[in-house]
């Protein structure tokens, strides 16, 4: 088995505040035991306006907030999943990057969102991602300690079309830094990543925003880590850390016994297990 940590946080407008707090998450999942640590999306900044991610993006490899994550991941020796990062796309844009760091603090991977939020949640909340950020157009996967991990991000929860692909890609976890808002979260957040889990019989690890942001936005919060047969494993209120053990045999045997991989009618692409 390997052990798996997922961080909720309240991230404010300022990037060094946010990143300040990160030293204590990655204390915390060490001392649990974690091999592998996911940070909420958003989780080095939530800006008054949406425009204001363009102030803080930073060139591909370079930057403090990807800097303070690569030294965090390689003095506790800890893979990390980070949330997103703003990376520069063009003078106008940036794409929403969720970045993967293993143990020594090297880049492991990289997975532009794809699914942007352009939504009106209610009369007194919307947005538009599509303003200020770049899609992307790549499914990844990533081989971490825990296992294969399909990389994704917020929004993209509501297309069950991505999840099928990871998995296709030998996915046996998927990782969906949020930013849920607290109406969309109140409604959907808990049934989509059990959903999600359920129909491909995989572990689902959830970092959230939760709470009020400088903006006045309200995130849902309620980390949480989903086993392969939707049962909610852990799941957080407030800032913090949580931890659950990830057993791929158990994942295996699931499959095996339960094979709707190899049943799919109107999607004719099969999974070799």
């Amino acid at each position: 088995m390997a052990r798996v940590a997922v961080v909720q946080m309240v991230s404010s407008a300022s990037v060094k505040e946010n990143l300040s707090k990160l030293d204590a998450f990655f204390v915390k999942a060490r001392e649990e035991g974690a091999e592998l640590m996911v940070l909420p999306e958003n989780f080095a900044f939530m800006g008054m306006n949406e425009t204001d991610k363009l102030n803080v993006a930073e060139d591909m490899g370079h930057g403090e907030i990807q800097k303070t994550v690569s030294q965090l991941a390689h003095r506790y020796g800890i893979w990390v999943i980070a949330g997103t990062i703003p990376i520069k796309a063009t003078a106008k844009r940036i794409k929403a990057s969720n970045i993967v760091y293993d143990d020594k603090g090297v880049m492991a991977a990289r997975y532009d969102k794809i699914h942007l939020f352009d939504v009106r949640v209610s009369d007194q909340e919307a947005h538009q991602e599509s303003l200020t950020i770049e899609r992307g157009d790549q499914v990844v996967v990533v081989d971490t300690p825990a296992g294969r991990v399909g990389l994704s991000v917020c929004y993209d929860l509501r297309f069950p079309e991505l999840y099928r692909e990871l998995v296709l890609k030998g996915a046996e976890l998927f990782s969906v830094p949020s930013a849920f808002t607290a109406v969309t979260g109140l409604a959907h957040w808990e049934i989509l990543l059990r959903a999600r889990a359920i129909e491909n019989l995989c572990y689902v690890l959830a970092p959230n925003q939760g709470g009020k942001h400088a903006s006045g936005r309200h995130t849902y919060g309620h980390s949480m880590i989903v086993e392969p047969w939707g049962k909610v494993m852990v799941e957080q209120q407030g800032a913090g850390v949580i931890v659950a053990d990830i057993d791929l045999k158990r994942l295996q045997q699931l499959r095996q016994q339960f094979p709707c991989h190899e049943h799919h009618i109107l999607n004719t692409k099969k999974v070799s297990l």
